[in-house]
């Protein structure tokens, strides 16, 4: 592939940097709706279907470093595109629930409590930061700017992966609380 000319790679660029406030703002903002809405009892299990695609993106990302070591560029390719496919149903999953349903609190007790909360204060907090290296690295691959693709995925993937990781296990934690 060859590489964009500088007016197309600053559009991306743009882009990039727009849906990396967009997104988590954009979520911020509907997380605070109050004002739940009613679409079924359904909705209550989307928790599970979270911690599910979370699970998955896991081990694709792992399979997708894997691949790569392997020189396996077309599985890699694949694997890290299914990643980013399950990413963006996550997303799509997240806010439904958080619009639907009331916040569950954290119910533990003792030296669980502050490792529930690190951990969950650490997953948001990277979950936003990753938006703009995950980006960065799709487009890189994508565009056939391999080198810099690299660079990207030398933060993304830890973080990307720590994010769905931490996901999973906030999920246990906190799934005794949830009331259904």
């Amino acid at each position: 592939m060859e590489t964009l000319q500088p007016v197309q790679e600053k559009k991306a660029n743009r882009l990039i940097n727009v849906l990396s406030i967009a997104i988590p703002v954009a979520v911020a903002v509907l997380l605070g709706v109050r004002q739940k809405v009613d679409l079924g009892h359904w909705t209550t299990y989307l928790t599970h279907l979270n911690a599910v695609i979370n699970s998955i993106t896991a081990v694709l990302l792992i399979l997708g470093l894997y691949f790569i070591k392997q020189k396996n560029v077309a599985a890699h390719r694949r694997t890290m595109l299914a990643a980013f496919g399950l990413g963006s149903l996550f997303l799509v999953s997240y806010v439904l629930y958080h619009l639907t349903n009331e916040s569950t609190s954290f119910g533990g007790q003792g030296w669980l409590r502050p490792v529930y909360y690190f951990l969950l204060v650490s997953h948001i907090v990277l979950s936003v930061v990753v938006v703009w290296f995950v980006l960065r690295a799709v487009y890189f691959a994508l565009s056939g700017q391999f080198a810099q693709h690299v660079k990207a995925v030398k933060w993304a993937f830890p973080i990307w992966l720590y994010v769905s990781i931490t996901g999973v296990v906030v999920y246990f934690m906190i799934r005794p609380y949830y009331i259904h």
